[in-house]
């Protein structure tokens, strides 16, 4: 697949996504109480822009920092629990624990601790990141053959060297399948934070008010704008990814040059057919 038929199709697909919405709103009379079409979705966005914006920004913010705090915990914690086993088995459990409890159930205690603002928020989405990547990570560092890297600490390999060399190239794809869904999920624990740990104006506080007070469009229009934030950080990952594993990225590109080039080639006629053309002509 060429490189505008791969950002294309997506293009399509949130295309048809919005046209089968507006479709079904219309052709099954919804109410627009309950599910408003996608035009007043996008006039309560542009008409409530001003108060939008920054508490747009606010999230973003505080899904940045959070997502990037978390993935830089979750990678060291990973680094450790690989290197010392028992470090693994002490912490293993508690992080498992920590996942076992809701996100807004962790919101309360983390208030008390950090007091009401960003840095709670903050926290949650960290939690909500970091686990992921501890596991892919611890993944990808127990897929490293061991034999290389005897081989490698037998040629006096130094462990800093080692790691750089050998080890961290082997969690670069799992870390980024971590890092996408992360990125993903930061806007959910941003909502989460501002719902339950935080007093900043953010859309998860702007998504409650609006409930409150039943205006469903402005509730779509945040809905749409936590969608966007979460689409776009997601994107970025993809991207970043590709640019850290250019190999990934040629080797398909040279398979499906390849190929085209194979289906475009004429097939060999063999001898034997043109004897026996010339044969039926003679």
């Amino acid at each position: 697949m060429s490189r505008a038929a791969r950002i294309l199709v997506p293009v399509i697909g949130i295309v048809a996504v919005v046209v089968l919405w507006d479709l079904t709103v219309r052709a099954f009379d919804v109410r627009p109480s309950t599910v408003p079409p996608p035009g007043d979705v996008f006039r309560a966005i542009i008409e409530d822009w001003e108060v939008l914006w920054p508490r747009t920004r606010v999230t973003m913010t505080a899904a940045a920092v959070g997502f990037s705090l978390g993935s830089a915990v979750g990678f060291v914690l990973a680094v450790l629990m690989s290197r010392w086993p028992l470090v693994r088995r002490v912490l293993y459990p508690v992080l498992i624990a920590s996942q076992a409890i809701p996100p807004p159930a962790m919101a309360a205690p983390l208030v008390i601790i950090l007091g009401f603002g960003l840095a709670p928020k903050i926290a949650v989405i960290a939690l909500w990141v970091f686990f992921p990547v501890v596991v892919n990570v611890l993944g990808g560092l127990a897929s490293v053959d061991r034999d290389l890297l005897s081989l490698a600490r037998t040629m006096d390999g130094r462990p800093l060297r080692v790691f750089a060399l050998i080890e961290l190239p082997a969690t670069v794809t799992p870390l980024f399948s971590a890092l996408k869904l992360g990125a993903a999920y930061s806007a959910t624990g941003a909502v989460i934070g501002d719902m339950f740990a935080s007093l900043t104006p953010g859309l998860g506080n702007y998504l409650g008010i609006k409930n409150s007070q039943l205006d469903t469009d402005a509730v779509y229009a945040a809905v749409l704008l936590l969608t966007a934030i979460g689409l776009g950080g997601f994107l970025l990952m993809s991207l970043l990814e590709r640019l850290a594993t250019p190999w990934r990225t040629r080797t398909s590109a040279r398979e499906w040059r390849r190929r085209r080039m194979v289906e475009a080639r004429p097939l060999p006629v063999s001898e034997d057919v043109q004897v026996g053309d010339r044969g039926g002509q003679g």
